[in-house]
């Protein structure tokens, strides 16, 4: 892998503002991204009823819940829910700094894909911050295992997934996606794949509290004769284990910093995605901070990248 101008700390160049509903909660939602400086990471704010706001560092330490999605937070009346694929846009797109405020407890889930939000990005474009970037590197192979279900780190020089579900439904069966990560890559394979549920699953959600907004705009169905219920099928043939593969981004940029390794996994999800992440962080010698050398070269290969001692970093998956 090389890295160019994305070797530098970026932001966005001016705010932007969607709408949209809370998949979960049903409740109309406000997001707006917000320029940050070097330095700053991606923040998300809440605002609260009552005028004041709560802030999240989007970091493994700061998640709670990943059930059905990932949260930031542990208190229902002020957590930020459902942040993976907005969190994936962000990472594909090495958008490293930037402030995310919200008017609600869960980010609008738009179209059930990553795609507006890189859509929002880059109508207002990114800028080169000029501060150097810093990646983390695995060292080492990682792994989790839970039950059949498996997630590992492995060193590789380049952003690499290999992710593989398998569903007992013969609409869904057995699918992989395998590939080097980059923005393009992500915009054209992976950004527009939509969240996916169950018809027979709806009842037992909603009686829950969740999925209160889903519907065929923003959500895959599988009825309970294992087909498709959306009118304009599918967006990918594999478009299931492709959201998969996005939700694992997103899920894996609360790592605070893009990452420079291969990431497996076989029926993984939000619990095992962040359970691996918890995993590689808490083990000193499988990683390492790294930034592109001191070089007037326009490219550099992520073998060539140099380490650096940052000590906070461990602190963030205390």
């Amino acid at each position: 892998m090389t890295i160019g101008l994305f070797g530098f700390q970026t932001t966005i160049a001016s705010p932007v503002t969607l709408k949209g509903i809370g998949v979960h909660s049903g409740a109309p939602v406000s997001l707006t991204f917000q320029p940050a400086e070097a330095g700053t990471g991606v923040i998300f704010t809440r605002l609260l009823d009552d005028g004041s706001s709560v802030e999240y560092r989007a970091v493994s330490s700061q998640v709670g819940n990943t059930d059905l999605c990932t949260v930031l937070g542990t208190s229902l009346s002020r957590a930020v829910a459902t942040i993976e694929h907005v969190m994936a846009a962000l990472y594909a797109l090495g958008v490293d700094n930037i402030m995310v405020e919200v008017d609600s407890g869960e980010m609008p889930i738009m179209d059930g894909s990553s795609y507006p939000f890189i859509e929002a990005i880059e109508q207002v474009g990114i800028v080169n911050l000029g501060i150097k970037r810093r990646y983390i590197r695995v060292l080492k192979p990682v792994r989790i295992d839970s039950g059949a279900c498996w997630s590992e780190f492995r060193p590789y020089d380049g952003t690499r997934f290999e992710v593989e579900i398998d569903f007992s439904s013969p609409l869904i069966g057995r699918q992989s996606w395998k590939g080097d990560l980059t923005a393009e890559t992500f915009k054209q394979e992976l950004s527009r794949a939509r969240t996916f549920g169950f018809m027979r699953d709806v009842e037992r959600l909603w009686a829950a509290g969740y999925a209160l907004g889903s519907s065929l705009e923003n959500s895959v169905v599988i009825s309970d004769d294992d087909t498709i219920v959306n009118v304009e099928g599918l967006r990918y043939k594999d478009e299931f284990v492709r959201h998969k593969t996005l939700d694992a981004v997103g899920d894996l940029a609360l790592a605070g910093a893009q990452f420079i390794g291969c990431y497996r996994s076989y029926r993984g999800g939000h619990k095992m995605n962040a359970n691996a992440l918890k995993a590689l962080m808490s083990d000193p010698t499988a990683y390492e901070v790294v930034e592109a050398p001191s070089s007037r070269a326009a490219r550099v290969r992520a073998r060539e990248f140099v380490p650096v001692n940052v000590p906070e970093l461990t602190s963030w998956f205390a």
